[in-house]
């Protein structure tokens, strides 16, 4: 079963293949890849390298964890699963909803909610 890291405070220099080189002294790497930014094409400074086996990522996280590279300090860990849920704008899967407060809406003291 292969195992999904993450690697965080990446100089902007780092590219999916480095990055795939540096993890590939460990075991074979399924896959690494770099997060860009979609508007500039610049790095946004973390990454995710995907590797064979659990061992081997783990071998690789406590060799390259706190490891200086370009002269910043990177972070390296298992990555956590996505979670679930709407982005911005309040979409869920359930649906719109409107705001759960109950101190805002009509009924709380006037137009706007507020006391007169």
């Amino acid at each position: 079963m292969s195992s999904k890291i993450y690697v965080g405070n990446l100089p902007y220099s780092v590219t999916d293949s480095t990055l795939e080189s540096n993890f590939s002294e460990f075991g074979r790497v399924s896959s690494a890849k770099v997060m860009m930014d979609r508007e500039t094409g610049r790095s946004k400074g973390f990454g995710f390298v995907e590797m064979a086996s659990a061992e081997v990522a783990q071998a690789a996280i406590s060799a390259l964890h706190g490891m200086s590279v370009d002269g910043r300090s990177i972070v390296v860990n298992l990555a956590r699963p996505r979670e679930e849920g709407g982005g911005a704008g309040g979409y869920k899967a359930g649906g719109y909803s409107a705001s759960t407060r109950s101190d805002v809406g009509y009924g709380t003291g006037g137009f706007g909610g507020g006391r007169y």
